[in-house]
């Protein structure tokens, strides 16, 4: 048999039974029985309830007949029950259905598409932003103070933040205005990307970013891959050793939270998606020459004990560009 061959030349015996569409179990069974033969005859009567040519033809003509053309089975077949006709099952009329090919959406309401987002890439810092507003918790039930947190994707250096009772599109105005002063930016030098929220889209912020030549991007409705990088500091943010067992008592003390936190973060975390090296050595430049020292240090002690090293040393190169929303199978994770 064939599978007996395929075992013999190597092959485990799985994938010789995926190859021929047996399970595994069907032919140890019939090991243990007679030779390995395959003993699948079918069916040997046809199914008394199987349609015939003529009622799939009728079903077919009535539901793409003038009355029916906009509706779905569940519409149609009561709809025939009323007037006293019964075809088929619901479900005998997806399957014919389903079997040409006509069973998409037969209205006119069907769901909206929503394209990936435009490709965007950093060779430099201050090229490409991200932002998001996520929860912290407050010692009152039910109610939560919200931290809007701006990042540069390019050296993952949070370049604005602040800590709000509330969401608004004019609390996200007042952020991205303070971040872009600091920042010295001109305008059309960044794209700064978000989510669907309805600060992210509300008028007070679009129009701030027209008046200082910020290029919005947004992402997929209820795609959070769209929006990795601030996802990411998100996770790293309240998963981090710092952060409180206990909910905030007030907007002040969670600022004061996330501002020593902010601080750690651009000075002293040593980033794994920019090669460990923090979010301000990146954003200053200085990054180069720190990985071209470690670099160094790796090469001299492979020189020193290369009974040690088995292959290269490791990679200690600079990351020159980073993407956002790209269909490279090599893009970096936040």
């Amino acid at each position: 048999m064939l599978i007996a061959q395929a075992q013999r030349a190597g092959c485990r015996l799985k994938p010789a039974c995926a190859l021929l569409g047996l399970d595994v179990r069907t032919v140890q069974r019939w090991r243990n029985v007679e030779s390995l033969q395959d003993k699948r005859h079918g069916p040997l009567t046809t199914p008394s309830n199987k349609l015939t040519t003529a009622e799939r033809a009728h079903i077919l003509e009535v539901a793409n007949s003038p009355a029916y053309c906009n509706q779905s089975p569940s519409q149609i077949v009561p709809r025939l029950a009323d007037n006293g006709i019964y075809i088929a099952s619901e479900s005998s009329f997806y399957r014919v259905l389903k079997a040409e090919n006509q069973l998409q959406h037969r209205g006119t309401a069907r769901p909206k598409t929503h394209k990936k987002p435009e490709e965007f890439s950093a060779t430099k810092p201050n090229q490409l932003w991200s932002w998001d507003i996520t929860y912290l918790l407050s010692t009152i039930r039910g109610q939560y103070f919200y931290l809007y947190l701006f990042v540069d994707i390019f050296s993952r250096k949070i370049v604005g933040f602040d800590v709000f009772d509330e969401q608004s599109a004019e609390r996200a105005a007042c952020v991205v205005t303070e971040a872009y002063l600091a920042e010295n930016l001109r305008e059309g030098e960044v794209v700064l990307h978000a989510d669907n929220g309805g600060p992210m889209k509300g008028a007070t912020m679009l129009a701030t970013l027209q008046q200082l030549g910020v290029v919005p991007s947004f992402s997929r409705p209820s795609v959070s891959d769209d929006n990795p990088y601030s996802e990411s500091l998100f996770r790293t943010l309240k998963y981090c050793p710092q952060y409180p067992s206990k909910p905030f008592a007030s907007v002040a003390d969670a600022k004061a939270w996330v501002s020593a936190f902010v601080r750690w973060y651009n000075n002293i975390h040593q980033h794994s998606g920019i090669n460990f090296v923090t979010p301000h050595a990146r954003h200053q430049g200085i990054d180069k020459a720190i990985l071209a020292k470690r670099a160094m240090v790796y090469r001299e002690a492979k020189q020193k004990n290369p009974d040690r090293w088995s292959g290269k040393i490791r990679n200690w190169e600079y990351l020159n560009t980073v993407y956002l929303n790209t269909k490279r199978t090599n893009k970096k994770a936040a």
